[in-house]
């Protein structure tokens, strides 16, 4: 079963369909998907207008390449901008391509924004693949970060990755890991190779979703099982962890 014929209160609860069902303004990484997920929504519980009624406004291309999250003036006066229907007393979804907005995925200067304004802001629940793969690792739960994408030239890749397990190493600390879905194979063979053998790495791929696969070995053990990689749906988003 693919995420397209998922039931979508299968992995988004029914407070947040019914809250999502009920808005007819947005702010959004990609319209088209964020129109995609408005038909199943209406399929699903109906939505309060059609979706050609809709009014979708996507984030700045700068927000998806650069993110948001380091606060700039022409950066938050443009969310202040997108949050207009908000002041003239609409309620204005905030939504990504997948996961969390303002979570790994642009947002935050709305959220920023909001608060600036005086509006109030109120999380709904969904999946986030981040804290699912944590739970799912056996790792440090307690004392983690998240540190995105590491460079991709390899000799930049090996030198961060080892600064990252040093830090791991001494302080207990996990570190959670993304990358693009076509380069998942590389940064896998790239922790492999440059992590110590004792160092604990974990893999969980497409998490929410049907075809979900969480892996956790020591890194010794993934270099001599074939099979701690074979099952993994590399393809797919994933999250990578390590640590002590």
């Amino acid at each position: 079963m693919s995420v397209e014929s998922a039931a979508l209160d299968t992995w988004l609860p029914r407070e947040t369909l019914a809250v999502a069902s009920r808005l007819t303004h947005w702010i959004t990484e990609n319209a088209r998907s964020t129109r995609a997920f408005l038909k199943r929504l209406d399929a699903a519980v109906g939505i309060a207008a059609p979706v050609q009624g809709q009014h979708i406004t996507e984030l700045p291309r700068a927000a998806h390449k650069k993110g948001d999250h380091a606060p700039q003036a022409q950066g938050d006066a443009q969310a202040r901008e997108l949050l207009d229907p908000a002041l003239q007393g609409h309620d204005v979804g905030l939504v990504s391509e997948a996961g969390m907005p303002a979570i790994a995925d642009p947002g935050s200067a709305v959220v920023r924004a909001a608060h600036g304004l005086g509006l109030r802001v109120v999380p709904l629940t969904g999946p986030v693949s981040l804290m699912l793969a944590l739970a799912a690792s056996g790792l440090n739960g307690q004392n983690f970060a998240f540190v995105g994408y590491v460079p991709q030239e390899s000799a930049d890749r090996a030198r961060r990755l080892r600064e990252l397990e040093a830090l791991a190493l001494k302080t207990g600390q996990t570190q959670i890991l993304i990358e693009t879905p076509y380069r998942n194979s590389a940064l896998l063979q790239a922790l492999l190779h440059n992590l110590h053998p004792h160092s604990r790495l974990a893999v969980s791929c497409a998490m929410s979703l049907p075809q979900q696969v969480s892996r956790s070995a020591l890194v010794s053990e993934w270099k001599r099982s074939t099979a701690l990689t074979s099952a993994l749906p590399l393809e797919t988003p994933a999250v990578f962890l390590f640590g002590r």
